[in-house]
Formats: C-alpha cells, structure tokens, sequence
C-alpha cells in the first residue's frame, strides 16, 4: 500500500500533513444548506475569513455555487463574480492564508488562482461537469481536491445506488488519479462526497470503511459538518448538528483523515489537537 504524501505545495506555501489539517467553509452564497456558512457582503466575508484564520484554519474554502440537493442552477459569469471577489478580498486582507475555490467550472477556477490568488481547487464533480478541468488542473500545477458525487446536485438524491458504496468509489477514483498522475499532476487530495449521491446509510458505510481509501496513497478530506447524516439520526437541524459533528470528525480523523471540511473552525481544530495527542507518540 502506497503511503501517503507529507506535505502538499499550495502556491508555494507547504501543508505538512502529519497533522491533519482544518478547512474552513466560507459560501459568498444566499442559499446554502446551513445559514451559519452564507456570507454575501464584502465586510462579512472577510470578518469571517480573519475569524477563522484566528480560530485556526489551515485552509479557507471559498464556493459561489450552492450544491445542496435541489440548489438552484447560477451561471458561470454570477459565480465568478461572487468568487473571484471573495478571492481578491482575502488574498489582500489575509496574504498568508491558503485559499481554496470549491468549483466544478473551470474557468472559474482558471480565474480564482490566476485572477484572485487562490492556491487550490476544490471541485465536487471530480472533473465530471466540466471536461476542461483536468487540463486547467496540469496547467496551472495546483493541488486538486476531486470529491466523489453520484449525479449532480439538483438530482443526486434521487434513490442513489450502489453495488457497494466503498468499492464503487475507490474504482472512481482510480480511473481519474491514474489519468491525472500520467499527465504529471502531483498533488491530488480525495473526498468521498458524504452527502452527495449517497444516502444516511451510504454516509455512515463510508465513514466505517473509511480507512479503506488508504489504498490510493493520497490525502483524504472529510466533510461531514452538519449534514443530514447528522441531523437526520438524531431528529435535529442542521443549526443543531454542531456536537454531532465533532463526534464523526472525531471518527473521521481515528480512520485517517487528513483533512476536515468545516464550518465551525475552532471546534474543529480542538478535536485535531485531542487527536493529535491521543495519538501513539511513535506516529506524530
């Protein structure tokens, strides 16, 4: 079994993996599944991006496009403009800051590390809404997030199937890193996609097995916050999941994550420090 990278290049700037690292949720969007992570003007975007700088993020995640079941369709141009200024805005504000652009459109990704100054993307599809993706990925020699999504948000909750949820995935993404890695892209992060195509049932498999993912020597990022795997098991809201949250990132991490999705930054990172420290000596 191949092991993992250590450390990822995000522009430049090293994420040393041998401590998982916490990536904060920030949506210039109206309608996100969870009101707490929707920040529309300029000066709440970025009192957020400083307060989860403070709070302890490695990673600032900045996504324009909502993709809860049933999101409302937004075009390329609405997206861009909602991003790249989110982007522009951090990048002069926070310099040091490692910024993320959750999309599946490349050129708004070409724009947002380009353009705005963004290090990484994070793109939901795996390169499967939009075919230019993976050459903008080589060309610009960032690191590529490819998450796992069965159908497309507006339809990837209608009766998701599979042969065996775990298995399904992994072949997944074995024909995209093999097809990334060929044409010389190095630093790949994957992301099974709970919610995302997958039903409470799938969600809790994936987080069983998770350790199972090993198998593709690549760093895994988990996004569990407040989903409805949470919210759905324990008949709360999504305002409600926050302690339910940290016990499956607690999980998570125990079954190899190295990298939590979040909206809750300091929860986030204090679970990582427990984890750090419940950890044998002999692996830190």
């Amino acid at each position: 079994m191949p092991d993992k990278p250590r450390y990822i290049n995000a522009g430049g700037k090293l994420l040393d993996l041998e401590i998982p690292k916490v990536m904060g949720i920030l949506n210039v969007t109206p309608d996100s599944f969870y009101k707490g992570s929707r920040y529309m003007s300029d000066s709440e975007v970025l009192k957020a991006a400083v307060r989860m700088v403070e709070e302890g993020a490695d990673i600032l995640d900045v996504g324009g496009y909502s993709s809860r079941p049933g999101a409302q369709d937004i075009s390329e141009d609405d997206e861009g403009r909602r991003v790249i200024n989110a982007v522009k805005l951090i990048s002069k504000e926070l310099p040091e800051a490692i910024i993320s652009v959750d999309t599946f459109r490349s050129a708004v990704a070409r724009e947002a590390i380009l353009g705005g100054g963004a290090h990484i993307i994070n793109d939901i599809s795996g390169g499967e809404s939009d075919k230019e993706m993976f050459s903008i990925v080589q060309t610009l020699n960032v690191p590529y997030i490819m998450m796992h999504m069965q159908g497309d948000p507006r339809t990837m909750q209608n009766n998701p199937v599979y042969d065996d949820v775990v298995a399904d995935i992994l072949k997944w993404f074995g024909e995209r890193i093999f097809r990334l890695q060929t044409v010389g892209v190095k630093d790949i992060i994957i992301d099974p996609g709970f919610g995302f195509g997958k039903t409470v049932d799938h969600n809790f498999e994936l987080l069983r097995r998770l350790d199972d993912f090993s198998i593709a020597g690549l760093p895994l990022l988990i996004g569990v916050s407040r989903k409805s795997m949470i919210w759905k098991t324990l008949g709360i809201s999504a305002d409600e999941a926050l302690n339910g949250t940290t016990a499956l990132n607690a999980i998570a991490l125990a079954n190899g994550a190295d990298i939590l999705r979040v909206h809750d930054v300091r929860e986030a990172v204090q679970t990582v420090r427990l984890f750090k420290n419940f950890r044998k000596p002999e692996s830190l």
